[in-house]
């Protein structure tokens, strides 16, 4: 009953942030003796601390108590293609270290290695050791597979789909290790604190060197049966145009969404207008802003391709948001326009279409909302076991 005292006192601290005993007590409906001595109990713990005094009306002042933020830690990992970035944060959700690096790892070894050091680099800079940090959250491509401790669909990392990989990361990175999707923590990062806060119905289209989805429903993120929900990468995508494909006809890779949408199309489509010189989408929407007309031409095919994309999603969802993330999804300036005009030609259900607000930070942020809600629970049976 003590134990459960303390866990009431402190979830109140946390959810309705610093308050006095009296306070704490009415809200609750424990007596203040037993307030006062979970108060007491949870700061010999170091899991409260006070934050001053408060003074209503006559009288002394009262003891202001709140949740002591350094108490945990929380690491997220962000691993792509192109980039591995790093965050610590408290238990308030403050980051307290930022790092980020250029993935030049070319198998799935090297890879693993470099996620360690830039994750020992990370701790160190916030001036933590790795038993400060009570939840590791890691964001990759690909749908982890608990069983067979394996990620699959994640093509764009080599290596990165073979068995035994997420016990490799554990291994690296501690017990307890979080390993989620990319395109589902930007979804509950934008639900967190981005794009898409206060709605309860939306989805989350990654579009970058690959394409993919997060779904929120009421609220939750939605993973479906076996964790693959959002990939839409795997989507047909340009079937043959009469007739269907009999029983041997095998779609290409490109027949798939992914390769027909990712940020590689975009390039390959300015290549075939006439733009020779262009290496990335972005070179691209670059030369669009300009007013080059080939590029103009790029993005709008472009977005005609997510238009489809859009479209099957919200025939099935009915999300009340859609929020475009990654490289290319970040050009709303740009794809927004001609995105809706292909949309209304397409489909009658037309959800509101916005960038998103996090940008690079969005799968960061995503892993550390996840992150915290594990820490939460266990940072006071780790800080007793130490005691």
């Amino acid at each position: 009953m003590r134990q459960l005292n303390q866990r009431v006192v402190l979830e109140r601290l946390r959810t309705g942030g610093p308050a006095t005993r009296p306070r704490i007590a009415t809200d609750t409906g424990l007596s203040k003796p037993t307030v006062g001595q979970a108060l007491l109990d949870l700061e010999q713990d170091g899991l409260v601390r006070t934050a001053g005094r408060s003074i209503a009306g006559q009288g002394r002042a009262a003891v202001v108590y709140e949740v002591n933020p350094s108490a945990g830690h929380v690491l997220a990992i962000d691993i792509g293609r192109r980039h591995i970035r790093f965050a610590v944060a408290d238990l308030a959700g403050e980051v307290v270290a930022r790092l980020d690096e250029r993935n030049r790892a070319r198998s799935a070894r090297a890879l693993v290695r470099m996620v360690r050091e830039g994750a020992d680099r990370a701790v160190a800079a916030a001036g933590l050791t790795h038993a400060d940090v009570v939840s590791t959250v890691v964001g990759s491509p690909g749908v982890p597979d608990p069983r067979a401790k394996a990620l699959h669909q994640a093509p764009n990392l080599p290596g990165w789909e073979r068995k035994g990989l997420l016990s490799e990361l554990e291994a690296e990175l501690g017990p307890g290790l979080i390993v989620e999707n990319d395109a589902n923590l930007i979804a509950l990062g934008e639900h967190e604190a981005g794009a898409a806060r206060g709605v309860d119905v939306f989805v989350c289209v990654l579009i970058g060197t690959g394409v993919g989805m997060g779904i929120v429903v009421n609220g939750s993120l939605f993973r479906g049966a076996h964790g693959a929900a959002g990939e839409i990468g795997y989507l047909p995508y340009g079937w043959p145009a009469h007739g269907m494909p009999d029983a041997s006809y095998v779609a290409p890779p490109q027949g798939m969404l992914e390769a027909a949408a990712g940020a590689d199309a975009v390039v390959r489509s300015a290549v075939e207008h006439g733009l020779t010189q262009v290496r990335t989408a972005k070179d691209v929407f670059d030369l669009a802003r300009d007013g080059d007309a080939a590029a103009k031409q790029a993005v709008w095919e472009e977005a005609a391709r997510l238009a489809f994309l859009v479209s099957s999603v919200v025939a099935v969802v009915d999300p009340e948001l859609v929020v475009l993330g990654g490289g290319v999804g970040t050009s709303t300036d740009l794809l927004v326009g001609p995105l809706q005009e292909a949309l209304a030609r397409t489909t009658p259900l037309t959800p509101t279409i916005v960038a998103g607000h996090l940008g690079e930070d969005a799968v960061l942020t995503g892993a550390i909302t996840i992150g915290l809600r594990h820490a939460r629970e266990m940072v006071v049976d780790r800080r007793r076991a130490r005691a």
